[in-house]
């Protein structure tokens, strides 16, 4: 069987970005809409690297880690104007503050039921350290997303318990996949359709930011989205050297990052393409990760990581829905805030559209760039606190 070299930096970091795009294209088809491409770029890498096609280490990936991870808070927070998403999406923001209260209520709750010292073994925290860990990366994940997952994982040290960091990977995405299908459900029951107020449903509204469609992404734009997004991150490490605050990297990165959005609110057109380009640079992260992922060391800790994730994800939802019934927001409002927690700020408008909430579509985005900005706040604070 044909194996790439770890040494083959080219070889791998060309079958990760490939592997990517097919999961891209793989996404149109039925199945794909099902799983996601993200679901399906964890797989793919797993298989990949279990079959022995690619290394479960290798330098390419620790390139990925290094230079294009941190680039992605910036790409996808250049359109994070806080003042417009009071303004165009306050409702859904306090739906968004419901089901963060609904995250750290669940991620809470699992680590009380369920001891998490033991996992995590092979990274270099102590087992006392463990389960703060674990709770500051989920509480993480299902705030913001990927990048905050990735932040996380540097901050505490789990990511170098690659098979430990690729076992929840999978769980996190593959659950998140069944979550949204039993989320598109819930709007059709009609008992707890009658929970809640009416939806009214603005008809005027587009399936898009109109500011955003009307900027055209060009090759300026692109090279001044990364451009921009790594001299934030050399500016940040300089302050983190500066400051001598190590574990504060990414907390310094995504300050930067909301100050300069929210001060200069047309840089959004300026860098179009920046929040795609992140969304295409996640992939390439999710299968370099998932890559170190040994099927035969993933049994040991799956069963526990997916009693875990059901109790998060389900007292997340169960706190979600409760305090949307008791200050009377609608179940369009609730499920797409939901939906930008859980999975990010690229499936909660496409669901909008799909449910024919137009008037979600726009706060679906927002709300979930809010979701970068507060997950590596938040996971952190957790880790520290707990």
């Amino acid at each position: 069987m044909l194996t790439i070299n770890p040494e083959n930096h080219l070889g791998i970091f060309a079958f990760i970005m490939v592997l990517a795009g097919a999961s891209f294209l793989l996404e149109k088809t039925p199945l794909g809409r099902q799983l996601t491409g993200t679901v399906m770029v964890i797989l793919g890498a797993i298989v990949a690297a279990n079959l022995g096609l690619i290394p479960h280490s290798a330098p390419a990936y620790d390139f990925i880690f290094t230079f294009l991870v941190p680039m992605l808070i910036p790409l996808f927070l250049f359109q994070a104007d806080l003042r417009r998403l009071w303004r165009e999406a306050s409702r859904t923001t306090l739906a968004f503050l419901a089901a963060t209260i609904g995250t750290v209520a669940g991620v809470v709750v699992a680590a009380s039921l369920m001891d998490l010292s033991s996992l995590g073994a092979g990274s270099p925290l102590p087992e006392s350290d463990r389960e703060a860990a674990i709770v500051g990366l989920f509480a993480s994940t299902y705030i913001g997303g990927s990048v905050n997952y990735a932040a996380l994982g540097e901050m505490t040290g789990l990511n170098q318990d690659r098979s430990f960091f690729s076992a929840a990977t999978a769980a996190d995405n593959l659950f998140s996949a069944v979550y949204l299908s039993i989320i598109a459900v819930l709007p059709g029951i009609t008992r707890l359709a009658r929970l809640f107020p009416k939806h009214a449903t603005a008809d005027a509204q587009t399936a898009t930011i109109p500011e955003e469609t009307a900027a055209k992404v060009t090759a300026q734009s692109l090279c001044l989205a990364i451009a921009c997004a790594a001299a934030l991150v050399a500016i940040s490490d300089g302050l983190v050297s500066y400051l001598g605050a190590t574990g504060y990297r990414y907390v310094i990165l995504t300050t930067l990052t909301l100050v300069l959005a929210t001060a200069v609110p047309v840089i959004r057109i300026w860098l179009a393409g920046a929040f795609e380009l992140g969304v295409a640079l996640s992939f390439a992260f999710f299968a370099a990760i998932a890559a170190g992922a040994n099927l035969t060391a993933m049994v040991s800790v799956a069963p526990t990581l997916i009693v875990v994730v059901s109790i998060l994800l389900f007292v997340h939802l169960a706190t979600l829905l409760f305090i949307g019934a008791v200050t009377r927001l609608t179940l369009p409002e609730l499920l797409t805030a939901s939906n930008a927690a859980i999975l990010g700020a690229t499936t909660a408008p496409a669901m909008a559209a799909a449910k024919g909430w137009r008037d979600q579509v726009t706060p679906g985005v927002l709300v979930g760039v809010l979701g970068y900005a507060l997950g590596t706040f938040i996971g952190s604070a957790l880790y520290n606190f707990w």
